[in-house]
């Protein structure tokens, strides 16, 4: 009795196992011809996925139209923001990197603009690939919307495998290229717009600044045929008179002469605009203007101590309206008037106005935080608020949200 009952164990036991033996091979084939056929869809399946997501951003776009996204407040955020680490951007810039460059409060990097009356909708990098398949946006400007550029490309960059991405730098102009949509992202150096002695990218420092304020082809013969245009000049100009070279920089005969900055400043802007209404495809460019970017250089226009200024800052300005005194309202009142004119003659161009908004940030400015071109004296190192940078930002940071205000009036154009 107990050998038959030892044979029939065996017996069950042996069962059981060749069982579960042919219920895997079943499972793992299964699951093999799956992933296949999931390989086999992949394209499809993406391209589906990718149209939901147009279809989603857009629907989210439409219900947002008409919010005005430049007024609100700060808001901590460290569930959804940063949108992305500064550390996994390919393509970060030293000049941006406060955190590789030491700074320890990162607050900065978890703050969200909220517009009072809607919400700002949600940047995706692959609703924004789709809607630039096949075209080009191109920032216009000096280092801050350079900045703007780089943020732009570190808010895509991880939503492109390495083989896909590729960035060229010729002259003023740098190409960032999603290969797999034939679209670009680029930056052209162009800090006072139309030709001046600072057009060099690199070696721009001049202690005299010259412009020739009726001269653009050099630099706009760039941008003729793009699809979406962002422009900022401002920073460059501030200063009380400019000299005007009626002439080229090559020849011996030219004509000097120094002129109010805002009449320069006017003259410029005129020479632009004539550019854009002759060159500009009107029905295919849609052009943007980033309002000025403000600096926060001195402390007593927030209630701080006189030479104060963004160095150790780690708040932001609570006052609502706050505007500091590194902004010109007379320069943007000019832009205004001349865009104006623009849309009068039919161009599609649009004023960001980030100028309030970002004046609330004085914590988010590099600081010392960031990499030095030329090593620091001794003088330098005893006081750092004196070489401190209050004018450029932090990457994650401001620039982040200027390209989300872009993003929705991107989205909302035809193209």
């Amino acid at each position: 009795m107990a050998s038959t009952w030892g044979v029939r164990t065996s017996f069950q036991v042996f069962t059981i196992i060749l069982f579960a033996f042919v219920i895997s091979v079943l499972y793992f084939t299964t699951k093999e011809d799956g992933s296949r056929s999931r390989s086999r869809s992949s394209p499809s399946s993406l391209l589906t996925e990718n149209h939901n997501v147009v279809r989603d951003t857009m629907e989210e776009v439409e219900r947002m139209s008409g919010c005005d996204y430049f007024s609100g407040k700060w808001v901590f955020d460290n569930q959804t923001y940063p949108l992305y680490k500064e550390k996994d951007c390919t393509f970060m810039s030293d000049q941006l990197a406060c955190q590789k460059f030491g700074r320890k409060d990162l607050s900065y990097q978890y703050l969200r603009w909220q517009p009072y009356h809607c919400n700002l909708p949600r940047f995706n990098a692959t609703a924004l690939l789709e809607k630039l398949r096949n075209k080009r946006l191109v920032y216009v400007g000096d280092s801050l919307n350079r900045g703007q550029w780089i943020s732009m490309i570190c808010l895509l960059d991880s939503s492109l495998p390495p083989s896909l991405k590729s960035i060229n730098t010729n002259g003023s102009l740098s190409v960032f290229k999603a290969i797999e949509y034939n679209a670009t992202v680029e930056f052209y150096w162009a800090p006072m717009l139309i030709e001046s002695n600072s057009d060099d990218p690199v070696n721009h420092r001049v202690p005299e600044r010259i412009v020739r304020t009726q001269a653009i082809e050099k630099h706009a013969r760039y941008w003729t045929d793009a699809d979406f245009l962002v422009f900022d000049s401002y920073l460059w100009w501030k200063r009380p008179f400019m000299k005007v070279l009626w002439g080229t920089f090559e020849s011996s005969d030219g004509i000097y002469k120094k002129v109010e900055m805002l009449k320069g400043y006017e003259m410029a802007l005129r020479t632009w605009s004539d550019w854009l209404e002759i060159h500009v495809n009107h029905s295919k460019t849609h052009i943007f203007w980033m309002s000025m970017s403000p600096t926060h250089e001195r402390g007593e226009d927030w209630g701080g101590v006189t030479g104060q200024n963004c160095y150790n800052e780690t708040q932001t300005i609570k006052k609502n309206d706050y505007w500091g005194s590194g902004s010109d309202p007379n320069m943007m009142k000019l832009v205004e008037t001349t865009i104006e004119n623009l849309n009068k003659k039919g161009l599609n161009i649009q004023i960001l106005n980030i100028t309030q908004l970002s004046e609330y940030r004085k914590e988010a400015h590099p600081s010392v935080h960031r990499k030095q071109w030329e090593p620091l004296t001794n003088e330098q190192l005893s006081n750092p608020s004196g070489y401190a940078d209050c004018i450029h930002w932090c990457l994650p940071g401001v620039p982040d949200t200027w390209n989300e205000i872009l993003y929705t009036y991107i989205y909302s154009t035809s193209l």
